[in-house]
Formats: structure tokens, sequence, C-alpha cells
């Protein structure tokens, strides 16, 4: 399948804006609170599963490629391999997630519109905490109660801010992006 100039694009442009989620990264832990969590899953809602995770792709291996756009500047095999990078890991599923469900719902009034985006949302951030925490757990030879309390916990309250945010520019977005290109038409 061909695709776009406008597709190839979106696709280098989310992979950006993930990346430039690492510029705010606040230790607190082994894990730590940044703005790419919150980016990879508006890029599944945004561009579509497949086209959203093709950004998600991209910034990962960018980032193994030995640029600093992991959390803290860092780059490179390490860190997918350690503590974090099944939330790493967990950006790509989530992408594909939410971008599928926003695309399989196809809600048609704002109400349902709002309610399938929330729904989306929380879906993709789960995404990032399952295996997160899971790797999390294994790496740091953790009891499951203390990845919990270090690789979810301290982040919930955020996230939920996150995903507050991510329903009204899902909203208003969604529609000027469509104007360019179909999301994984």
């Amino acid at each position: 399948m061909k695709k776009s100039t406008s597709s190839m694009v979106f696709t280098a442009l989310f992979a950006a804006i993930i990346c430039a989620g690492a510029i705010i990264s606040i230790p607190i832990g082994p894990v730590p609170i940044v703005l790419q969590n919150a980016f990879a899953v508006m890029a599944g809602l945004l561009l579509g599963p497949f086209q959203g995770a093709e950004s998600v792709a991209l910034f990962l291996v960018v980032g193994l490629l030995g640029l600093p756009v992991f959390s803290g500047g860092r780059s490179g095999y390490a860190v997918i391999e350690g503590p974090t990078g099944g939330y790493l890991a967990g950006y790509l599923l989530a992408a594909i997630l939410a971008g599928w469900i926003l695309k399989k719902a196809a809600p048609s009034t704002k109400k349902q519109t709002m309610i399938v985006i929330i729904c989306a949302t929380v879906a993709g951030f789960a995404c990032i905490y399952i295996p997160g925490i899971f790797v999390l757990k294994q790496k740091l030879d953790l009891t499951f109660k203390d990845a919990l309390l270090k690789g979810l916990v301290p982040f919930l309250l955020g996230d939920l801010i996150k995903i507050i945010a991510l329903v009204p520019i899902t909203i208003k977005l969604r529609p000027i992006i469509a104007r360019y290109f179909h999301p994984d038409a």
C-alpha cells in the first residue's frame, strides 16, 4: 500500500511529539513522570491504530539508535531492556488499542464521542501500565505490591489529568487531521 506524503508527515510529526515528551521528565523513583505516555495514546487517537503505532515505533527506533529521546535524555538498548522497558513497549500497545477503539466505535453524537474517547484513553493508559508494572517487578525483583506502589500509584492523579486533557484535544484535532488524510485508510 502506497502511503501519502501527508500520512508520512503525520507519522513523523507524532513521533517527534512523543520524543519531545522526554523534555519534561520528573524522576520520582525507578519510573519518571513524563508526557510521552499521553502523546503515545494521542497518536493512536488521532492517527488511528496502525499509523499511531508507526509513530510510536519510529520513536522507539530513534531511541534505540542512540538519540536521547527516552525520559531523562536516555537512549539505547539498555533503556528498552531496563526497568522502564515495559512502559515503552506499552506505548506501542496503547496507540494500537486507543486508535482501534475509537475507529471501531465510530461514535455519532458529541456525548458518544466523548465517552468513547475516555474509554479509549483509559484503555491506552492500561496498556502502558500492565507490561510496565510486570517488567518493573521482574527487573527490580519487587513484590507485585511494591511494583504497583512504585510503578502505578504515584502516577494515577497525573494520568487522570492527562486523560481529561486528551478528550477535548482529540475532539478538536480529529476533524482537522481528517482534512489532510484519512487515518489508517
